[in-house]
């Protein structure tokens, strides 16, 4: 029988990982670092940003020629952008471990815990599919004899005519937004990192948005602004914001979960 006062016994394990209340400054601090690894590992970095690039040229394309899908079709952004940016995790991550940054071990990263992230992939794409339904009911039930065309939704969108319409299709789609970022702040950092199952990273990762409010509305801002920027930019800005706001995903990671060591450090 293990003496209760021996130093040395084994200290039973939290069933989630401990988080850590940050200021809401704090994501000022992690696109810093994100930016610090994008110039130390340009390279890898930027051929995720011309990925990032590429899906934004599609949502573009699907706006210009069937706009009512669009609002779905930036969900999968949302959703996708999660996996692609594994390999940015990764670089920094190896960079943390002073290991080389080169992008051919980034692009199987997913292999070291493929059934977690597979089923977390699965709960995504559950609420992208009930996202792009609820699009399109919106659409259908505000507009019941014809869909206007680009011009005269357009028109609408600016003029704020139809006000109704715009605040239910912009409050569902900021309800499912909202959904996707509580559940996917440390998902996938924390499952890349401790092997850990899908159900408790989301369970850590809505734990670190209750615990920081404040940071995470921050956070989701720069997210926000980041990726207009990217748009407005006629998607070259993607090339290099997006990689930022993926290294800096990994950092916010390491602040906001307590590391699995004794010292609390990385290991």
């Amino acid at each position: 029988m293990a003496d209760p006062n021996d130093a040395t016994h084994e200290v039973p394990e939290l069933p989630f990982p401990a988080v850590r209340d940050v200021s809401a400054t704090a994501p000022l601090r992690w696109i810093s670092r994100g930016f610090d690894d994008f110039r130390a590992c340009p390279v890898p970095s930027l051929f995720y940003g011309f990925c990032f690039a590429a899906m934004g040229l599609l949502i573009t394309i699907v706006f210009e020629r069937a706009y009512e899908y669009t609002s779905a079709l930036t969900a999968g952004f949302l959703l996708l952008g999660p996996f692609l940016a594994m390999g940015l995790y990764e670089i920094s991550r190896r960079r943390e471990r002073d290991e080389r940054c080169d992008l051919a071990p980034t692009l199987t990263v997913w292999r070291r815990n493929m059934g977690n992230i597979g089923l977390f992939a699965l709960v995504l794409g559950v609420i992208f599919l009930v996202w792009t339904r609820a699009s399109l009911i919106i659409f259908a039930l505000f507009y019941t004899n014809e869909m206007p065309n680009l011009s005269g939704f357009l028109s609408q969108l600016l003029s704020l005519e139809n006000l109704e319409f715009l605040l239910v299709y912009f409050s569902i789609g900021l309800i499912f937004a909202s959904i996707v970022f509580a559940v996917s702040v440390v998902s996938i950092p924390l499952m890349l990192d401790r092997d850990q199952d899908a159900i408790t990273s989301m369970l850590t990762s809505i734990s670190a948005l209750a615990h920081n409010p404040w940071a995470m509305l921050v956070w989701g801002f720069l997210i926000v602004a980041f990726t207009v920027v990217g748009f407005l930019s006629f998607h070259l800005g993607l090339v290099v914001l997006m990689p930022i706001i993926g290294h800096a995903t990994w950092h916010a990671y390491r602040d906001l979960v307590v590391a699995d060591t004794p010292s609390g450090r990385p290991a």
